[in-house]
């Protein structure tokens, strides 16, 4: 007979189990928080009762109450001994202020998978085939945008490409750029409000995300800003782009050899690469170190792993795929001379330089 499993490490690990699913309802409640306003009632008003915060929302007093216990219970805000909750100033930088916070990260929080989804993942195992991006809905195409959008507006412009030499200085004078896996249009429409002689030019395999670019694009009257529904492959050679940015989509692409050297034809002989994509270091172990693991693992299981085996022949990359080492031998073997990496005190992510010359 086998025996018996000690008893405390049973404890341990079965409440390692359930703190994943507390996890998972922790998460429905922030998604829940954010779509009905929740945060945005309690960000920058003190100290508030459920009936203030259930006023201020326009919401029911009753559920109100019981997401703000929830919120505390998950010290996600603050519950004062008079029973007031307050989000602090720390947390509504993550939970509250999209616009101008680098920590804002609610865009991760959709809401959950439907059934439907759950069987196309489940259907993936089966067949070494995967899900494109446009076929995850427009959820991932909503959420991906939110995710990546305080970094395009609050650094990209200020700190990001001024660290790359002479960019800025073609932006201001009228240059030609390319997005490539431009997403919601963040990224882009950036860059074309803050320097209006150049032209923008997006590209996305998602018309999902197209459509959303673009709505983006006329609702601040952008007429320097354009968006295409094709992928990077699809780039014409001879563009003679200034700049072309690769944000955080290389590793979900089937075959970023082929992207890279696309943009190689596509790019002008004194033009930039801009490369963003998961921070990794390809050593598990090391990998280990970072606490969020688990998640980005979840991310590429679930999303960035399926795009990227959505096509035969997919290289399969995954969120953690692409590390410096892997990232400059496919920049190197698509014809590219030169090869930086860059530290932008971005936790998440690392950034790439490559140019021809």
């Amino acid at each position: 007979m086998p025996s018996a499993p000690d008893p405390d490490a049973l404890k341990q690990f079965s409440f390692t189990v359930w703190t994943y699913k507390m996890g998972e309802q922790v998460s429905l409640l922030i998604h829940l928080g954010d779509r009905l306003g929740l945060y945005r009632a309690l960000h920058g008003a003190g100290p508030l009762t459920s009936h203030e915060v259930a006023d201020r929302a326009g919401l029911d007093e009753r559920f109100v109450r019981e997401w703000l216990l929830g919120q505390a219970a998950a010290r996600l805000l603050e519950r004062h001994d008079d029973g007031r909750f307050e989000l602090t100033e720390v947390q509504a930088a993550v939970l509250a202020d999209e616009e101008g916070s680098l920590s804002f990260s609610l865009g991760a929080f959709r809401g959950g998978t439907s059934p439907e989804a759950i069987d196309a993942l489940v259907e993936s195992f089966r067949t070494g085939r995967g899900i494109t991006y446009e076929q995850q809905g427009p959820a991932a195409a909503a959420g991906l945008a939110r995710m990546t959008g305080p970094w395009s507006r609050l650094a990209l412009t200020s700190v990001i490409l001024p660290a790359l030499d002479g960019v800025v200085a073609k932006l201001e004078a009228g240059a030609t750029v390319v997005d490539i896996g431009c997403g919601g249009g963040v990224t882009a429409t950036t860059i074309a409000q803050a320097f209006p002689n150049s032209r923008c030019i997006g590209y996305d395999p998602s018309s999902i995300a197209i459509d959303m670019a673009r709505e983006r694009a006329a609702a601040a009257g952008l007429d320097n800003a354009t968006f295409v529904d094709a992928t990077a492959v699809e780039l014409p050679a001879g563009t003679a782009a200034d700049l072309v940015l690769c944000f955080d989509c290389l590793h979900d692409m089937p075959r970023p050899d082929q992207a890279l050297a696309a943009i190689r034809s596509a790019l002008a002989d004194d033009g930039t690469v801009l490369i963003k994509d998961i921070r990794s270091t390809g050593d598990f172990e090391r990998d280990r170190r970072n606490p969020l693991l688990a998640m980005f693992y979840g991310f590429s299981v679930t999303s960035c792993l399926q795009s990227a085996c959505s096509e035969p022949g997919g290289m399969g990359l995954g969120t953690l795929g692409l590390y410096p080492e892997r990232m400059e031998e496919l920049v190197t073997a698509a014809g590219f001379a030169s090869f930086t990496r860059h530290e932008f005190e971005d936790a998440a992510n690392l950034y790439y330089e490559a140019r021809i010359a």
